[in-house]
């Protein structure tokens, strides 16, 4: 376990900023440049990251972002608040407050934000509001929205400037408090994971990686390119729950069609079962490659590597592969209800050769006088 003993009489300060990041998927597609129109908002730059360019991500199509107004919580705290259109739907709002306080003070912080304010709520009152004065922008808007809330520590000064192994040996059960959000403090074999997912690029610089928060010790251009990257691992994770819902909700569909009564004439029903699924396939395996490719990892080796540890820890590789396993059902299910229908056509078609064939024979006998 990580030394983290210090004399009484020497506090360690700590300098940053705290974010609260809250997204919610609204619609299938947002169209930004009519959405742009409505609001008036300026083309988003791209993130410096550790490299000038080519070595950085590029925004296939860069979000519409737009300030917001201050959120004021109930402790007196003035929140800096910013908003970010993605055309894939995704919409993510980002509150920020500047802090200089000892660990425990930043401990006790981070557990209040993580578990006793309600961010989404206010946030999604927010999204509301803008969303309301530009309906024709959004393409198949949903009534229901998935949502995730993420927070990021950004630590710009420690007393001493340790650099990051130091940091880590020093005060790495802090960290993995504060990245967890627990005010107690953590078992070794906790601390030991949580720092498992520590990431640096230079010697004074740390990134640790949590399923609900991140600890970045960085200069502000390079916390801003993983706070990027940290919201787009977020977003992808948005919509890849949203299209395993949506394929939950349709196999389920074919599943009670295959408890009805297996008659020829049902049969041959699916096959409006089938187009709608084939229609379902298409419009997720479209969306998933739209929402895959929203950005593109150039020639910066370190940052797609921060990517997927970043995607890896919020869940993003589990739930694109239940997606993909659920692609792989329904197109199993489809190939076997067209196989159906087409059985049933050809028997049916069949069917109605004989009776044809019948009646014509019925009266050839009837014209002999039989």
């Amino acid at each position: 376990m990580p030394d983290t003993t210090q004399s009484a009489t020497e506090t360690t300060l700590l300098s940053g900023a705290i974010y609260a990041l809250l997204q919610f998927d609204v619609c299938e597609e947002i169209r930004l440049e009519q959405l742009r129109e409505v609001l008036s908002a300026p083309r988003v730059q791209q993130p410096p990251l550790k490299h000038p360019a080519p070595g950085y991500v590029r925004y296939k199509r860069p979000p519409i972002v737009e300030p917001t107004e201050p959120l004021i919580l109930e402790g007196g705290e003035r929140l800096a608040g910013e908003i970010k259109y993605y055309d894939y739907g995704v919409v993510s709002v980002v509150f920020q407050l500047s802090f200089s306080s000892s660990w425990e003070d930043l401990i006790a912080l981070t557990g209040r934000w993580a578990w006793e304010i309600d961010f989404a709520a206010q946030a999604a009152q927010v999204v509301r509001q803008r969303l309301a004065i530009a309906p024709s922008a959004l393409v198949k808007p949903y009534t229901d929205w998935l949502s995730e809330d993420y927070l990021i520590i950004h630590v710009q000064h420690i007393t001493g400037s340790p650099n990051a192994a130091e940091l880590v040996e020093r005060d790495g059960s802090h960290i993995a408090q504060v990245v967890r959000g627990d005010t107690l403090s953590l078992s070794s074999q906790e601390c030991h994971e949580v720092l498992q997912s520590c990431i640096s690029y230079y010697p004074t610089d740390l990134t640790v990686i949590g399923w609900n928060a991140a600890f970045l010790y960085d200069t502000p251009a390079g916390a801003e390119g993983a706070i990027q990257l940290l919201e787009y691992a977020n977003s992808q994770l948005l919509e890849f729950r949203h299209y395993d819902d949506l394929l939950t909700r349709v196999l389920d569909d074919v599943y009670d069609s295959f408890e009805q009564r297996p008659s020829i004439f049902a049969r041959l029903r699916r096959s409006g079962s089938a187009n709608r699924l084939h229609t379902v396939l298409l419009e997720v395996m479209e969306l998933t490659e739209h929402a895959d490719n929203a950005i593109k990892f150039l020639s910066d080796m370190f940052v797609a590597r921060l990517y997927r540890v970043a995607a890896a820890k919020v869940g993003v590789p589990d739930y694109k592969d239940l997606v993909q396993q659920k692609i792989n059902t329904a197109e199993d299910l489809y190939r076997f209800m067209v196989d159906q229908f087409n059985q049933s056509r050809a028997f049916f078609l069949e069917f109605t050769v004989v009776v044809i064939l019948v009646i014509e024979l019925i009266y050839l006998f009837r014209g002999k006088g039989f």
